[in-house]
């Protein structure tokens, strides 16, 4: 099963297309005679997103959720909320920390307050937290949003092992801790009865993903860390 390309596009042509979407959300969901600055808030989106130490949860993974949301639209109860929570999901990006889900819905609390309808803004915090992926979700949106984050686990080996690098190049401990929490959370991942919630995208990358993990962690078991790059 291919991934969508949106993330792999000419960067120009990626990111008017990522803010034009942008406004257009932010637009139909601000309440009626409420002022806002949709320029000020994509401003910051980009910056923060374009953050150098950013590798890979920058605007590719971003366009690569949007993606994932736009097959599944069909299935989504509330799609504007979570397609807000996709923008802000991981907005707050501080290497290391545990709290980054927290921090980001934090964010996106305090640049709606008073634009937004207030239940549509709780409604966005809890989709932004529940993609820490520590806790079943309840919900289907919530269902469908951890789905969306966890996406790109189906995509085909070479891309999956890419986005593997890059994770690991965003996280500023030492290789040791950094494979013992890597194990730790894809072990987690296959002791799920499924790794895709939803029907939608278990159909779609379920095998894929298990596939994926397996080859990663028998790799991780039998080589040093430099060989990871290794096909």
């Amino acid at each position: 099963m291919q991934c969508t390309h949106t993330k792999n596009m000419p960067t120009f042509l990626r990111d008017r297309l990522l803010e034009g979407r942008f406004r257009a959300l932010w637009d139909r969901c601000v309440l009626p005679g409420r002022k806002s600055d949709p320029t000020a808030l994509w401003r910051e989106i980009s910056t923060r997103y374009a953050e150098t130490h950013r590798v890979y949860h920058d605007k590719r993974h971003l366009a690569h959720c949007l993606d994932e949301l736009d097959l599944a639209s069909g299935h989504v109860r509330n799609r504007d909320a979570v397609e807000m929570a996709i923008w802000f999901h991981d907005i707050i990006n501080d290497p290391g920390n545990d709290d980054n889900e927290g921090r980001s819905a934090a964010l996106f609390r305090h640049l709606a307050d008073g634009v937004l309808d207030r239940r549509f803004i709780e409604t966005v915090v809890e989709l932004v937290l529940i993609t820490c992926h520590c806790a079943a979700p309840d919900d289907p949106d919530k269902q469908f949003i951890c789905d969306i984050d966890l996406a790109s686990f189906g995509c085909p080996w070479e891309s999956f092992l890419k986005d593997s690098e890059d994770v690991r190049a965003e996280y500023p401990g030492s290789e040791k801790e950094y494979v013992r929490g890597k194990k730790k959370f894809l072990d987690s991942l296959l002791d799920r009865p499924r790794i895709f919630v939803t029907d939608f995208f278990f159909d779609r990358y379920e095998n894929q993903a298990r596939s994926n993990i397996h080859r990663l962690l028998d790799i991780m078991g039998r080589s040093a860390p430099a060989d990871l790059a290794s096909p």
